[in-house]
């Protein structure tokens, strides 16, 4: 039945004229028998069985060849596509298994197109040339290359369209550095003073602070079609975490191969490299991924502390000046496998897949403190000689299939796994002198740690559009096992392993999650609103404390949006939404992590999740001009509090539940392009940050640290070209200060400039870059109430030259099917 179909079909393209004149004109009137049907079939079955090749090559007006343009063969009944094809470096195409009809060939480059060209295809085919022609006007003055970037409020969200315009010139991190409503602080990026978490293509990207900006200013901004700003993610989102930052990626219709490789050579004080290569390959049905970044780095931080220790009456008796030298060395391999099949239209298969193996990390900390009397005369000198080593090793795969209905709906069935382990040794010496340098004492210790962390994740999504009415819903269950152990060794008298400050710490926990949403879109209104229901079952277990924590609690998590465009120049906003934050796993651990007898870290087995409520209104003029409130009850917010003990003169950092936490603030956004060649980005915010916490160093009363601050951004994207190859960007950001923990951050400015210039028809890219010109990066964190008083400053290698260089080759314009694994659950893991 197929095959007469087939023959059918083929019978009406090839004599369409002479079927409609046996229609429609009697005199050609032909009896249609049984044996004139069957010869008709057989002869269609003999031509449906030939495939033929067409070829031929893709030029401009100018005669020149156009290398990589997209070539497609098009129905010509419809004009749907049959099949496609891509040029090579020569502009030469070739399409093969062509079946025999009529068609209409056309060439397509960066938007702009052949005519069609009308093909009787019975044979293999060559013709001679596509002609594309180039529509390029010279100006006297710089040519316009791009519009400035065009910003949409939504009901839940804020999407700022940056394709083609002048920030797809610049790095994916500078362009998530200049989109609305994100701050950006050293190497993290926050939202209404919140950490924001980076997706690409609606998947997490699972990488510590550091290196997601090592991986997006190495990620072109040109891949980059538009950015989500989230700042309450819907219920669809786990009920954990805060503002999202989703990068979304253009989309291209070639098929064929691409790739690149890329190099980044920082000189601060030491010099830093990173190498890569990504390779992308694209068929029909077949979309693959492969990326490859091997970063041997290392990295210098000077640590400077001072803590002045009070007695009973509030007098400094002691004062302890503290340098720390610390150098970290780093071989890291970093791989992602992206795997994409098409069944149909209405089914496809994804696999993600990343891999992070740090197999050689050393930390060589030296340590050196001076410790005074209240009359500022010196008593002692302490040194440390602190190492460590570690091996880190993260791999993980996501597995999804989804179902499209035939009417408007779809199901989505989604599988994780991830596998974490930690291994780190660390050996530490101290020796105090008195102030004519006579030794008094040493203290040698030594640790051997690890942590195994397994995490399992299954959901189900399924979204239906009911009438006007989108409905979403799912289910998720997620289950975690963290296991730690710690051995603790005195080293003054041999190697004699200590019980009490040894641990093993197993930690399990069971998350099942509901969801449901429903959204509405009227000719002014628009409306979203959703309700999450998490059931949470932990268990902490300290072998050394005999200590059980068990958490049984069922909670909700409701969100609503709401969105009035009252005409094209005024819109306003609002949203609302609960999130919680669970403690990060490696801080339940009651273990002490050391940088010398007297400074460490404690975990802390007994921290519990706190919940948020946020809250934010925003008012849209003309696209242009956007102005947002927000207020946030952060409840028990876990925060990392350091401690002077004044007794036993110890300065300790322990994770705790704060007491209380709000944030709120305004911020005002304008970007606008001042000439041609000059487009101008501000951003304006105003804020407050309180967090009331139990001082635990001075008879646990409650102490509120507090701060109401400002930040400035400012950066001009200039084109120095008349072609747009050659680009600059000069940037000032400053921030006033801000708070953590018991801490205030002092203020820090940053001037940056850079040039970027694209050669070889934009296969090859050279940046230079120079960031922290006046050498203000690096903030001071000072505490002083109550019985406290320390601070320190910490200085990392921010001022330095960064060259970055890129080489495309294959068919380098296609665009990537980037995808990060998307878990709440592993954003848990501690990566520093």
């Amino acid at each position: 039945m197929a095959s007469i179909l087939q023959g059918i079909t083929f019978i009406v393209k090839k004599n369409r004229n002479i079927l409609l004149n046996l229609i429609l004109q009697p005199k050609y009137y032909v009896k249609v028998t049984p044996l004139f049907l069957l010869v008709l079939l057989l002869s269609c079955q003999v031509g449906l069985a030939q495939e033929f090749v067409l070829s031929g090559e893709v030029r401009d007006d100018k005669n020149e060849v156009i290398p990589f343009a997209s070539v497609f063969l098009l129905d010509i009944v419809d004009s749907s596509l049959v099949m496609g094809s891509s040029a090579d470096e020569e502009g030469a195409f070739l399409i093969q298994d062509i079946t025999p009809g009529l068609y209409f060939l056309q060439a397509s480059y960066i938007g702009q197109s052949s005519n069609r060209m009308a093909l009787d295809i019975l044979k293999d085919t060559k013709i001679g040339a596509l002609i594309i022609s180039q529509k390029v006007e010279e100006l006297d003055e710089v040519v316009v290359t791009a519009n400035r970037p065009q910003v949409e409020r939504k009901v839940d969200r804020l999407i700022f369209n940056v394709e083609n315009t002048v920030l797809s010139q610049s790095s994916s991190w500078d362009i998530l550095r200049q989109t609305p409503g994100v701050i950006a602080m050293q190497d993290e990026l926050a939202i209404n003073g919140h950490p924001a978490v980076v997706y690409i293509n609606d998947r997490k990207v699972q990488l510590s602070s550091a290196e997601v900006r090592d991986l997006l200013e190495n990620y072109q901004g040109q891949n980059i079609k538009s950015v989500e700003v989230i700042s309450n993610p819907p219920s669809k989102y786990d009920a954990e975490g805060g503002a999202v930052l989703n990068i979304i990626t253009s989309k291209n219709l070639s098929l064929g191969y691409k790739g690149n490789i890329n190099t980044d050579y920082t000189q601060g004080v030491f010099p830093k490299y990173v190498f890569g290569t990504s390779h992308f390959y694209k068929t029909q049905k077949l979309n693959l991924n492969l990326n490859y970044s091997f970063a041997p780095r290392k990295e210098y931080l000077d640590v400077s502390n001072t803590t002045r220790f009070l007695n009973n009456s509030g007098d400094i008796f002691s004062v302890w000046d503290t340098d720390f030298d610390k150098t970290y060395r780093f071989r890291s391999h970093n791989m992602a496998l992206v795997l994409d099949f098409e069944f149909d239209e209405r089914n496809e298969l994804n696999f993600t897949s990343n891999v992070q193996i740090s197999p050689d990390r050393t930390y060589d900390n030296f340590q050196q403190t001076y410790m005074e009397n209240g009359q500022g005369v010196l008593d002692s000198i302490s040194t440390t000689a602190n190492f460590l080593d570690e091996s880190k090793n993260n791999l993980s795969g996501d597995l999804t299939f989804k179902h499209r209905f035939k009417e408007d709906g779809s199901i989505t069935v989604n599988t994780h796994y991830t596998s974490f382990d930690l291994n780190r040794t660390q050996d530490a010496r101290s020796n105090y002198f008195d102030q004519g340098g006579t030794s008094l004492r040493s203290f040698n210790f030594f640790t051997g740690a690890n942590q195994d962390i397994k995490i399992f994740t299954a959901q189900i999504d399924y979204s239906k559009l009911i009438g006007t009415v989108s409905l979403e819903s799912g289910v998720k269950a997620s289950i975690i096992d963290s296991q730690s152990k710690l051995d603790y060794f005195t080293q003054n008298n041999g190697m004699i392993f200590d019980p009490n400050l040894s641990d093993n710490y197993l930690y399990d926990e069971k998350v099942y999650a509901a969801y449901a949403s429903i959204s509405k879109d009227w000719d002014k209104w628009s409306l979203k609103t959703g309700i999450r229901a998490e059931q949470t079952n932990s268990t902490g277990n300290s072998a050394v404390l005999s200590t059980i924590n068990n958490l049984d609690y069922l909670e909700v998590f409701p969100t609503f949006y709401l969105l009035h465009n009252v005409n094209e120049n005024h819109s306003f906003s609002f949203d609302y939404s609960r999130k919680l934050n669970r403690p990060r796993y490696q801080d339940l651990n009651p273990f002490r992590t050391y940088d010398s007898e007297n400074i460490f870290y404690d975990g802390n087995p007994n921290l519990v999740p706190n919940f948020t409520n946020n809250f934010n209104l925003n008012y849209t003029l003309k696209q242009e001009f956007f102005f947002d409130l927000y207020y946030r009850d952060n409840g028990n917010y876990i925060s990392s509090i350091a401690f002077q003990d004044n007794n036993n003169l110890v300065l300790r950092e322990v994770s705790q539940n704060a007491l209380s936490s709000t944030s709120y603030g305004f911020d005002f956004n304008y970007g606008k392009s001042i000439s041609n060649n000059w487009y101008l980005y501000s951003y304006f915010s105003i804020f407050h940050e309180d967090e009331t916490f139990l001082a635990l160093e001075s008879n646990n009363v409650a102490s509120t640290n507090a701060y109401d601050g400002f930040y400035i951004d400012v950066t001009n994207y200039l084109t120095l070209s008349k072609d747009g190859s050659f680009k600059g960007e000069v940037g000032f950001v400053y921030l006033s200060g801000f708070i953590q923990g018991s801490y205030i951050r002092s203020e820090t400015t940053n001037v940056t400039c850079g040039l970027r210039k694209s050669f070889w028809n934009k296969r090859a890219v050279l940046s230079v870059t120079a960031n922290d010109m006046l050498g203000k990066d690096n903030p001071r964190f000072s505490t002083k109430y109550l019985n406290q008083d320390n601070n320190y400053l910490s200085v990392r290698e921010t001022q330095n030259i960064k060259i970055g260089f890129t080489y495309n080759f294959g068919n380098f314009r296609l665009e990537d099917n980037q995808r990060q694994i998307e878990k709440a659950e592993r954003e848990r893991i501690n990566e520093e």
